[in-house]
């Protein structure tokens, strides 16, 4: 019989007092790594498991948080009930402000873990040790939300060393009460990459889609217009993706702004409204990248990033 897979990974389990955010992001050599690692609730806390993870460390930890158990008790809890523990990792937040993880004797090297006041980083198969701090410093002085936050120490891991086999799968996901879409439930965040050659980049691509299309902010005290050589540009961007058929100018007018409202209905962007959108492109086209609909987006992220998440 072959081995069993394991999702060998490096993770970061986190929480934001401010918002009462709570979450998890992931990379690993391990396709779908997503569907096994991260588990959230906004009453109760986050858990990642990994190393031959055992998934009902997800529920079950869940639980006892939600019962009042603190993370220490928690991880104790649930690893000695596990016949298999010394082979598994596990870093748990709770929304009481707890924070424990286990790191069992049985785990591949390098393997280790290492905690902040609100956070938890902890990973397995390692490049080396410098992955884990790299990690928790990034965390730490990264500014922005807890999104921002995760996707940075992700990247810092990865770059410091990461996985020992490479990159496969990533996933970031975070819960907060009535977070979810239309406040139905608490999935604040809930991105994932399945099979990538770089799942870290392509992460942080489908988040910021995800942002612009679901995630809301606060209404700006003032907006700008597109104008002069910026106006241009994204008119003969949305010329190349079939939404304006005159010739791109550098004045942007109700013809111009009815052509850019097709845009927003056809990508979803009804969160913000056509004005809003309009500011996000004039403030933050300069600093995006990519081509056509990937800069049109990266643009609209850019320009809203200066407004606070609701």
């Amino acid at each position: 019989m072959s081995p069993r897979p394991r999702p060998s990974t490096f993770s970061i389990v986190a929480r934001d007092p401010a918002t009462d955010a709570v979450g998890i992001a992931v990379q690993s050599k391990f396709v779908a790594v997503g569907s096994v690692v991260p588990f959230a609730s906004a009453d109760a806390g986050a858990v990642a498991t990994q190393s031959f993870a055992n998934v009902a460390y997800g529920p079950d930890g869940l639980d006892l948080l939600h019962e009042g158990h603190t993370a220490a008790e928690t991880v104790e809890a649930l690893t000695a009930a596990d016949d298999e523990a010394e082979t598994r990792q596990v870093g748990v937040v709770g929304q009481d402000g707890s924070v424990a993880a286990f790191t069992g004797e049985e785990c591949f090297e390098v393997a280790g873990d290492l905690q902040g006041e609100t956070y938890t980083v902890q990973g397995n198969i390692l490049e080396n040790r410098e992955t884990l701090e790299a990690m928790a410093e990034t965390y730490e002085t990264t500014e922005g939300g807890l999104p921002e936050r995760l996707l940075a120490a992700l990247n810092a891991g990865n770059e410091a060393g990461g996985d020992s086999r490479g990159e496969q799968g990533a996933a970031m996901y975070i819960v907060k009460p009535e977070g979810g879409y239309d406040g139905g439930n608490d999935r604040w965040v809930d991105v994932r990459v399945d099979d990538h050659e770089h799942p870290i980049d392509e992460l942080e691509r489908v988040f910021k889609i995800y942002d612009v299309t679901l995630l809301e902010r606060a209404e700006p005290e003032d907006t700008r217009e597109l104008d002069g050589e910026t106006a241009e540009a994204v008119l003969s961007t949305l010329a190349g993706l079939g939404f304006y058929e005159g010739t791109p100018r550098t004045e942007f007018g109700e013809a111009e702004r009815a052509t850019l409202e097709d845009f927003r209905g056809m990508n979803n962007f009804e969160n913000h409204s056509l004005q809003v959108l309009e500011d996000a492109l004039a403030r933050g086209w300069d600093e995006a990248t990519g081509e056509g609909e990937d800069r049109m987006v990266d643009a609209i992220w850019n320009g809203l990033s200066r407004l606070e998440r609701v």
